[in-house]
């Protein structure tokens, strides 16, 4: 074997073993109980993996304004009260994970329904949004393009 050979079997045989062991320990075997898996991925958001069931819990439960999302967003994130409303429903999840951070922030702000949005996402933690987004993204969609429409 040459010089650079050995290194370079060293290195893929580490690799080879870590990536065999990034998986082994179960969460019993660390000393916990077993968790149930989340239903949606985790976002370019940064948050944690969102839940479908809790996330549509929390479209119906009344927020800070009074209102719930879908009071405003409708069924399913699909029938809006007034056509400046967006459907959320079909929507990608991470487009709802930085949209409700936004918000929350007060980054995203400055119209009536904006602020109206802000209120209601400031009392939200992290997994609720990641819950919420995974929910009307798992929703049926009704988005269309508009590219092109006139």
């Amino acid at each position: 074997m040459t010089k650079h050979t050995t290194p370079s079997l060293l290195v893929l045989a580490i690799a080879c073993a870590l990536a065999a062991c990034a998986g082994a320990e179960s969460p019993t075997e660390a000393g916990h109980a077993a968790k149930p898996e989340l239903e949606h991925a985790s976002s370019s958001a940064g948050l944690p993996k969102g839940e479908i069931a809790a996330g549509k819990t929390l479209a119906s439960t009344r927020g800070a304004s009074g209102q719930s999302c879908v009071d405003c967003h409708g069924a399913d994130g699909n029938n809006p009260i007034d056509e400046t409303y967006p459907k959320l429903g079909g929507q990608y999840h991470d487009y709802l994970e930085h949209a409700l951070q936004a918000y929350r922030s007060g980054d995203r702000s400055g119209s009536v329904t904006s602020d109206l949005m802000a209120n209601q996402a400031k009392a939200l933690n992290d997994q609720q949004i990641a819950d919420l987004a995974a929910y009307f993204a798992s929703a049926p969609s009704q988005l269309r393009d508009l590219h092109g429409a006139n």
